[in-house]
């Protein structure tokens, strides 16, 4: 591409972002912005990368228009959920960042024992949410770690032995994809989803949240600090 292209490219893409800019709830911050580089910022230090622009989320009718700057702009994104990830996942050089982690609510059902998370929430969380009702999701050991990139990718923890891996105790999930079809997933519906977000791979779309079986919390519970 030559220097006339990507000028015309650069401003197609900055056209497009002022019209994302006014279908959002929640904010764009690009480099010329004071709040830029805290928004682009990641847990891992190490990770030091320039977005072209992050999004950050006030409600899930912000990633609709998102994926749809992400078609005609062409520019890659990350998804951002906790933004614990230590290779950086949720940042992407010269991209479009979706920030979740103002999406954190939690919602419990102590007859049916499930929980019900967005995908901005951490550990922390969710355990604030569930431990009062004597019940525990089987999740990391880090309070900081979101729960979204933790489930997607396994999910290793505390009650792993006795319970399974987070992605085990995934009742289902409702997922955006790159399309924009927004679809419920479960062992029922769209199993192959469903399979696919538990550990099958990635880029299957935007997971906007996470029904989990809760487990009984064990009395006394025991930990060493």
């Amino acid at each position: 591409m030559n220097a006339v292209d990507r000028g015309e490219h650069e401003q197609e893409i900055a056209r497009e972002l002022e019209k994302l800019r006014a279908r959002l709830t929640g904010t764009l911050v690009e480099p010329d912005d004071p709040l830029y580089d805290d928004a682009r910022r990641v847990w891992n230090g190490m990770v030091d990368v320039r977005p072209r622009a992050v999004v950050r989320a006030s409600a899930v009718s912000d990633i609709d228009p998102v994926l749809a700057a992400v078609q005609h702009t062409e520019l890659p994104l990350a998804v951002r959920g906790g933004g614990h990830n230590v290779a950086g996942h949720g940042t992407v050089e010269g991209g479009l960042v979706l920030d979740l982690g103002a999406l954190r609510r939690v919602e419990v059902d102590p007859q049916t024992r499930r929980v019900t998370v967005e995908p901005g929430a951490t550990l922390a969380d969710v355990d604030r949410a569930t431990v009062p009702h004597g019940l525990a999701v089987p999740l990391g050991v880090v309070s900081a770690t979101g729960v979204a990139g933790l489930t997607l990718g396994g999910g290793v923890g505390w009650l792993t032995r006795s319970n399974g891996l987070s992605l085990d105790n995934l009742v289902d999930a409702e997922v955006i994809t790159g399309t924009r079809e927004h679809l419920h997933a479960d062992a029922e519906h769209n199993p192959d989803l469903f399979w696919g977000i538990r550990g099958g791979g990635g880029n299957y779309g935007v997971v906007t949240s996470f029904t989990f079986r809760a487990r009984e919390l064990p009395r006394p519970c025991w930990a060493e600090t």
